[in-house]
């Protein structure tokens, strides 16, 4: 292919994200925010102590930090060359073929919505019983989903700015909250220090496998740091530092807050404590020290954690979707933002018509919010996160066998492959305990589903990639490019009603 194909001079956009709006800091709130760290410490740890049985939470919070920091020594390398909203898309088109990038964007586009959707069924199943004891009001649990479904959808098309403010105050809140309810645990009658949770054993044990994907799935959002390099300031520094600020503060807070609950609740009882009291364990250890006030206003943020996930969540796909707009990969309208703020307008309203008709297709139907859409959602596209994590590994050492140029071997070959390997073997441990992470029967319907739906999107992402060589090689050219890109409209509809450019290069 000619260089004038695959490298366009001038690039025939006319819309962009928004420069210089983000520092360290915001990035970070953004990245923290998706991770959701009251959710994953009152939510998931829970529910991992019921499920596996194992006590060796904290430990495994720690290891995946550092197979996750071993990996980001070349992915935020990798940063420092491809700036696009695309993240793992773009990633993955530069290392390993555009085929496999329109794969890995269809497999992202699905992994994230689910925890977007997710976090609305959780909001609504979780605060409903809370209404009712604090104001009498017995509402369904759709009506507060479709509160919160309106709150993001509105801040989804303001500034990223703003966005950024309202996660700041909402993450520093829960994560001062969740530090204040450890050391209330550490403090209450109760309390003996214990080995159990950072017991290295456990990590080789029966279950080891879930545990470490329920840890992994407390670190979600961290890898979207670089999602936000078009709009950050100095996005050579900025993303670095801030991809390793969050996965440094997530695994010390997450290690801290489970130690502190096992030791609270007794190693030997809070298995049988976490199944029967859930995500209340957390709050009901520290309620004892700090009172019934205390505890009131840790349910208040669990739910604004959820809020806060919404939001952040929101913003990355919708910014997926303005990169496979933009170059035209999606239809183009999904390539525009909002005159004045830089936001991706119609990718952001996309994301909100996918929201909604979940949440009603839920309350229709009958299904079980918590379950059904909240661990399920959440569970599955922990699963597909994971999965592009470890494609977008091999990418990295694709990407750098063909520019070594300006890394050194360290960035460019050390680090990507012993992390490549290394969540290779964390992707097949998850997929072999795929039944026990959703709590189902081997061999069921959602054990089967839920890996296979995202092995259909890879192979129908590359199908539509080929689809798309034939038919407009100009619109191929430019995947991965980003604002380089070489699409010239039309995306999608286009390639679906025009033949081949008989005289491009393929």
């Amino acid at each position: 292919m000619s260089s004038t194909a695959t490298q366009p001079a001038e690039s025939q956009l006319s819309n962009a994200l928004a420069r210089d709006r983000l520092g360290v800091a915001a990035v970070v709130f953004f990245v923290m925010s998706a991770a959701a760290p009251l959710t994953v410490v009152a939510g998931v740890v829970p529910t991992g102590l019921a499920v596996t049985g194992l006590t060796g939470i904290s430990v495994a919070f720690v290891a995946v930090a550092v197979v996750l920091a071993i990996f980001s020594v070349g992915y935020v390398a990798m940063a420092r060359h491809i700036s696009n909203a695309g993240a793992f898309y773009a990633y993955v088109a530069r290392g390993l073929g555009r085929p496999t990038g329109v794969g890995a964007s269809w497999v992202a586009l699905l992994a994230y919505n689910m925890f977007q959707v997710a976090s609305y069924g959780g909001f609504g199943a979780i605060a409903q019983p809370l209404f009712v004891d604090w104001f009498g009001l017995d509402a369904p649990w759709w009506s507060f989903a479709l509160v919160a479904w309106a709150l993001v959808a509105v801040l989804g098309v303001r500034d990223v700015a703003v966005n950024g403010k309202v996660l700041a105050t909402l993450l520093v809140a829960e994560i001062a909250l969740t530090v204040v309810f450890s050391v209330a645990e550490i403090l209450s009658s109760g309390f003996h220090p214990s080995a159990a949770p950072v017991d290295v054993s456990t990590l080789t044990g029966a279950g080891s496998g879930a545990l470490l994907v329920m840890a992994i799935t407390g670190f979600v959002g961290f890898e979207q740091s670089v999602v936000f390099s078009e709009e950050s300031r100095d996005p050579r520094r900025t993303v670095p530092r801030a991809t390793y600020i969050a996965i440094a503060l997530i695994a010390v807070l997450y290690a801290f807050a489970s130690w502190a609950m096992i030791s609270a609740a007794g190693p030997d009882q809070v298995v049988g404590k976490a199944a029967e009291e859930g995500p209340e364990l957390f709050f009901n250890l520290a309620a004892g020290p700090l009172g019934s006030i205390a505890l009131h206003l840790g349910h208040i943020l669990f739910l604004t954690s959820l809020i806060a996930a919404m939001i952040s969540f929101h913003n990355i796909i919708s910014r997926y979707m303005f990169s496979l707009g933009r170059e035209g990969v999606l239809p183009r309208l999904f390539g525009r933002t909002v005159p004045g703020t830089g936001a991706p307008k119609n990718g952001s309203l996309a994301q909100s018509t996918v929201g909604l008709l979940v949440i009603v297709l839920y309350a229709v139907m009958g299904w079980d919010p918590l379950v059904q859409l909240f661990f399920w959602g959440g569970t599955g596209g922990g699963l597909g996160v994971l999965l592009l994590i470890t494609l977008t590994a091999f990418a990295v050492i694709g990407y750098f066998a063909r520019h070594p140029e300006g890394e050194d071997v360290l960035h460019r070959i050390v680090a990507p492959v012993v992390g490549a390997v290394l969540l290779l073997v964390v992707s097949y441990l998850a997929l072999d305990n795929i039944a026990t992470l959703l709590g189902v029967e081997p061999g069921s319907k959602p054990a089967v589903v839920v890996p296979a739906s995202f092995g259909v999107l890879l192979l129908g992402g590359m199908l539509w990639a080929f689809f798309l060589r034939g038919s407009r090689p100009q619109v191929y050219a430019g995947i991965g490019l980003g604002a380089n890109s070489a699409t010239t409209g039309g995306g999608f509809a286009a390639a679906l009603n025009e033949g081949a450019d008989p005289g491009a290069i393929r």
